[in-house]
């Protein structure tokens, strides 16, 4: 008869050959880490997963079609530097959550299929990636304790975190996320003729464990929360010009780099340059569209099939002047006026194309909203150093033609960037090229720092 396990309690192991099998709601694979006492693998070989189902005195073992692998551990071959053996589940759609499937259970049986040990997963949430259970050593003999712990960050994260070598290593795991504040901001329906005053500190609602669907904008395709957006800057973090809204009248000379548009041909924009958001024959823009793109990171060479994704998040951020007015994310769709429209998150990458879009009315833009901020943040905590191909592009949604492209090349070790901004000058809208990085996982992290860009032209 099996014992039961709950979270953190352990049993002792009587028989040297033992099997691991895990039950999951979902696809998913079985790996493990051999680690030492300081809890790290000695080398790549003591990982044992998909692509390299053996290690030194475990590897995997089938089972029935349709069920996980199991970890078969012969005990008196592990190595005796190694102090520990880790079971991992990881669920095959890295966009899925054990928060939204029964909680899977692992079990401990000997060769003849004797159950010795049970433990039923419970608490996991957001994660995607678990240690379930680990084989120890204690006093010259083994031991299995209930794990459980959840990695958010994902499958690389949890084997780079052990010490595992992978091509282009993520950061460290992303941690469980708080509730969301229920004091939102509200905000009148008509803007006022003169901007409103800095928003008064709402709280940024990052993801919550389960969430529901963004039923106010069910043609969106979009994973994340609905829910309030960030709080405005600090004052004294945005510069000059507080409170003030540009004077009107054309500018003077055109700034240097500024370069025209021309529908025969998308302009190339170089970091910094700006163009003035008129067609050729000198009409103005009313409807843009504003396509951001990336590839994945490229597979690790220990992963062989399995992707290592990234999920970046579009979106911008609308000033007057130096304040915080309104925010169009994940978290909210569309902007409180209804003149910017984002058209859901990409939890990956894949694909060809935009891979998030936000569609602006310049028509509807209050008057006293004087930027927009197109920014890139990465959730997880990736750096752009594992991002290829990023890019932003102009797109008139008039025609569907592209006016203007910005691709980030050589990217950096920071977790956002601030793409593009679009602001007024006089009478006019010009788009200028950023690729300014900086260290923000989310919007909530990433407002207080974007004064900078605000006020510089």
């Amino acid at each position: 008869m099996s014992a039961t396990l709950v979270k953190g309690q352990n049993g002792p192991l009587t028989v040297t050959d033992v099997v691991v099998s895990v039950q999951v709601a979902a696809p998913a694979e079985v790996s493990a880490l051999l680690v030492t006492e300081a809890g790290k693998v000695r080398s790549d070989t003591d990982f044992v997963f998909f692509n390299q189902p053996t290690g030194p005195g475990v590897r995997l073992q089938p089972i029935e079609p349709g069920r996980p692998a199991a970890l078969a551990v012969s005990l008196h071959r592990v190595p005796a530097d190694i102090a520990q053996i880790r079971a991992v589940i990881t669920l095959d759609d890295a966009n899925s959550r054990f928060g939204r499937i029964a909680a899977p259970s692992a079990v401990v049986s000997d060769t003849a299929g004797n159950r010795l040990y049970e433990y039923r997963i419970e608490g996991l949430s957001t994660e995607s990636v678990v240690i379930a259970l680990e084989l120890y050593r204690r006093q010259g003999g083994w031991k299995v304790r209930a794990v459980g712990q959840g990695y958010a960050g994902g499958f690389a994260a949890l084997v780079t975190d052990h010490g595992v070598t992978v091509d282009d290593p993520p950061r460290p795991t992303a941690t469980h996320m708080p509730a969301p504040s229920p004091n939102a901001p509200t905000y009148p329906a008509q803007p006022a003729p003169s901007y409103p005053p800095p928003i008064a500190d709402p709280v940024y609602p990052t993801r919550p464990p389960q969430y529901p669907p963004a039923a106010a904008h069910p043609a969106s395709p979009g994973n994340h929360p609905q829910g309030s957006y960030p709080p405005a800057p600090s004052p004294g973090s945005v510069g000059p010009g507080h409170g003030h809204r540009p004077s009107p009248g054309p500018p003077a000379t055109p700034p240097p780099g500024e370069v025209s548009l021309s529908k025969n041909r998308p302009v190339s924009l170089a970091k910094g340059q700006r163009v003035t958001l008129r067609k050729d024959g000198g009409v103005a823009l009313t409807y843009i569209r504003m396509g951001l793109g990336w590839d994945p990171v490229k597979k690790g060479r220990l992963f062989g099939g399995r992707t290592i994704e990234i999920d970046l998040d579009a979106w911008v951020a609308m000033f007057a002047e130096a304040h915080l007015v309104d925010v169009a994310y994940y978290g909210q769709l569309t902007s409180k006026d209804g003149s910017i429209r984002h058209q859901g998150d990409n939890l990956t990458g894949e694909g060809e194309g935009d891979d998030e879009v936000i569609l602006v009315d310049l028509t509807r833009i209050p008057a006293h909203i004087t930027t927009l901020l197109f920014v890139v943040t990465s959730y997880q905590g990736q750096t752009f150093e594992q991002v290829t191909n990023a890019f932003c592009r102009l797109v008139d949604s008039t025609t569907d033609v592209e006016l203007a492209r910005y691709s980030l090349t050589g990217g950096a070790a920071f977790t956002a960037i601030a793409m593009a901004k679009v602001f007024r000058v006089g009478g006019e809208w010009k788009l200028q090229a950023l690729g300014e990085g900086f260290q923000a996982k989310h919007p909530g992290e990433a407002v207080p720092q974007l004064g900078r860009f605000i006020t510089v032209r």
